[in-house]
């Protein structure tokens, strides 16, 4: 076992609007918390604060508080982090669903996630309209957000009149234990499970973070990496608040409003992941723009190849920092500390952050590597224990007897190393999941998918390197009998159904699935057969 080379941190037993918010000073409260990247329309964080009671009072007004799921299906904008802050502020749980998810798949994850309210932004309304309905929410259970007349006609609330209703937040004693954020992740296989996630989870992640990270009241933020995904819920919506910093919101992202915004609004700090690191390592247009701002840049939710991020450092003229984590983490359990990073090579992941206890095993006989005293271990499963440790699955106890372990350790599914100093380095992993651009992939997904199509007999999906280094699906199909379905057919299929990110981008027929004889999907077999 071995553990952060940091002292633990004190993690306070306090709900998250107490963490964050409990200590404003009078300066703090005129302090600028959030910038339309848009529009350019500011926030204090007196306004903040106003506002998210006011939710919290209207919630609890329509007796939406303990007790209560709701859901949150919204791009990056100001009005993600009220009303994220006003359900917790009222006591109910929120899930937050992928701003890419079709109607379907948000209608599924609603329903799982036994959510009667749903708040929404008006370019959203037509598919939070329909997951809705199937979920069975009513009209007037779906608050858009900046919904005008149309929305209003329609009998939907919206925020303006919340917030002009003025209630007073509800005196509640609050368990800071209890699930109350419930992201969606598929875990290391499978589809994806709901994650349960209590307000004691998230303070502790950013008590965790904050020290290594170095974000200060004089940073700039640029929240591009979306609020409704783990990593920018922790690090940038909350972190950011607790260390009093200014965020910038993007709702989607375009290489050259990004860089924009970083220039006019003299970002100081970028969180980021892969496929922007890429655009800002190789990008021509980035040399049209003042990023001079920039002091540093940490990229998450995949893994960054070192050359890259040393690219990204010399062509900004910044710190680059690298991070690991899972929705289940909360998600962080390793950082390269900003003060550190001249001395931790950045194609590993840093430092075990505080609190946190981490264990490798041996893949093929599960028993526990030793540490070295000097060098580098063997590489073996990493197991990380500490209090940003989700309290399960949602309605998934097998799940979540599968992935934590009796001692309470979580299993990452990923291999990894440790060096005598403690530098951990992510090398391969044990998950079926595809990464995409940061987004999580679940062939298991895909292949239910694919089995309700008629002239589909079985198949089976991989990850393959596409020609720009990135992982995509790839599709091995059978058809039914004399069925003739096409590679156009397939990929056509898939798109009607998921967000735009999981489509399949190659596929193969083949006469059988290699499988077990217990009946599981042979990927490495699949692997074998070469990439496109």
């Amino acid at each position: 076992m071995f553990t952060s080379p940091y002292p633990d941190v004190e993690i306070p037993e306090a709900t998250l609007y107490e963490y964050l918010f409990g200590g404003l000073s009078p300066e703090d409260l005129k302090r600028i918390a959030l910038v339309d990247g848009t529009s350019g329309a500011e926030t204090t964080y007196g306004e903040l604060v106003a506002r998210i009671d006011a939710t919290a009072g209207w919630l609890a007004e329509h007796e939406a508080g303990p007790g209560t799921t709701i859901g949150l299906f919204c791009p990056n904008v100001p009005a993600f982090a009220i009303v994220f802050h006003g359900i917790l502020r009222a006591g109910a749980a929120v899930t937050t669903i992928n701003a890419l998810y079709t109607a379907e798949e948000a209608g599924k994850q609603l329903a799982d996630a036994g959510a009667t309210w749903l708040f929404t932004v008006s370019p959203f309304r037509d598919r939070a309209e329909a997951a809705a309905q199937a979920a069975g929410i009513p009209p007037e259970q779906l608050v858009v957000l900046d919904g005008g007349d149309a929305a209003s006609a329609a009998g939907h609330p919206n925020l303006a009149d919340m917030l002009a209703a003025d209630l007073p937040a509800p005196d509640l004693s609050i368990d800071p234990h209890a699930a109350a954020v419930v992201p969606y992740s598929s875990g290391t296989s499978g589809t994806p499970k709901g994650v349960l996630l209590s307000q004691y989870n998230l303070v502790a992640n950013v008590a965790q973070a904050r020290a290594l990270l170095g974000v200060t009241h004089d940073d700039v933020l640029l929240a591009v990496l979306p609020f409704f995904h783990i990593y920018g819920m922790t690090v940038l919506l909350n972190l950011a608040f607790r260390e009093r910093a200014r965020l910038v919101t993007m709702p989607k992202f375009d290489l050259a409003e990004f860089l924009r915004i970083t220039q006019d609004h003299r970002c100081s700090y970028l969180f980021i992941a892969p496929p922007i690191a890429v655009a800002l390592a190789k990008h021509p247009l980035v040399e049209k723009y003042d990023l001079s701002s920039v002091r540093a840049a940490l990229s998450g939710a995949a893994p960054l190849d070192g050359e890259l991020g040393h690219a990204v450092s010399a062509r900004l003229g910044c710190t680059m920092l690298q991070g690991y984590g899972m929705t289940e983490l909360s998600p962080v359990s390793h950082l390269i500390p900003l003060d550190a990073a001249d001395r931790v090579p950045l194609d590993s992941v840093g430092y075990t952050v505080p609190n946190t206890e981490c264990r490798l095993l041996d893949p093929a006989t599960d028993e526990e590597l030793e540490i070295p005293a000097d060098g580098v271990s063997e590489p073996g499963q990493l197991l990380v224990r500490g209090p940003q440790v989700m309290l399960g699955y949602l309605n998934r106890p097998d799940a979540t007897a599968a992935t934590i372990d009796p001692d309470g350790f979580l299993r990452t599914g990923d291999i990894a190393t440790v060096g005598s100093d403690g530098v951990v380095t992510i090398v391969d992993r044990l998950k079926e999941l595809i990464k995409y651009k940061g987004y999580q992939i679940a062939p298991a997904e895909l292949e239910a998918l694919l089995l309700t199509h008629p002239q589909v007999a079985d198949a089976a999906v991989i990850g393959i390197r596409a020609d720009d280094g990135e992982e995509v699906p790839k599709a091995f199909v059978v058809r039914q009998g004399d069925a003739e379905l096409g590679d156009e057919g397939v990929m056509e299929f898939v798109a009607e159904h998921v967000a735009p990110y999981k489509r399949v981008r190659f596929v193969e027929f083949v006469e059988a699935i290699p499988k077990s004889a217990s009946g599981k999907i042979l990927r490495r077999e699949l692997r074998g057969r070469g990439q496109g």
